[in-house]
């Protein structure tokens, strides 16, 4: 891993709770994860550089757990998208924003879950067909197998897609 990976944070160590991510790979009968999933969690700062090292080193542990290059692109993405979004309308001043991401070897899905503090600034649907920005999340329907928000109390959400590796890169 990386120095920077750390942070100021520390050493990122996978031992949150089931809902910190909201990666449903855990529950009360499975107190750690198999050893056929790979999990990467860290926080950010809520801005563009931030978002910006959201996909670095998205890109650089697709790489570590070679993920086939055929879908990393596509991966790498949704990433920026979803950090960008956390970053900029997801911010809370003061508050960062954390990454997940999580990949099962044995079904071949990988889940990307982006954490903000803003749980009252979803996602919209659709965008105006006249408005330059808003299309990000079209993108990230285009690109990701599913997607979908939960909420993260006490005030904030958690944006998350999955990527079934198992198919054809689109």
């Amino acid at each position: 891993m990386p120095p920077y990976a750390d942070g100021a944070y520390g050493p990122q160590v996978w031992n949150a709770p089931p809902r910190a991510l909201h990666l449903g790979l855990m529950n009360t009968t499975t107190p750690q994860l198999p050893d056929t999933v790979h999990t990467f969690d860290q926080l950010l700062s809520s801005t563009r550089r931030g978002a910006r090292l959201a996909r670095l080193l998205t890109a650089e542990r697709l790489q570590a757990w070679r993920v086939p290059p055929a879908h990393t692109e596509r991966i790498e993405q949704v990433v920026a998208e979803l950090a960008s979004n956390a970053a900029l309308h997801g911010r809370v001043q003061g508050r960062d924003f954390r990454i997940g991401l999580a990949l099962d070897t044995t079904t071949g899905i990988l889940r990307a879950a982006l954490t903000d503090a803003r749980g009252d600034r979803l996602p919209w649907p659709q965008p105006n067909p006249d408005a330059e920005s808003g299309r990000g999340l079209v993108l990230v329907a285009a690109l990701a197998d599913r997607w979908g928000t939960v909420p993260y109390p006490p005030s904030g959400k958690t944006v998350w897609a999955e990527f079934d590796l198992r198919r054809p890169a689109r």
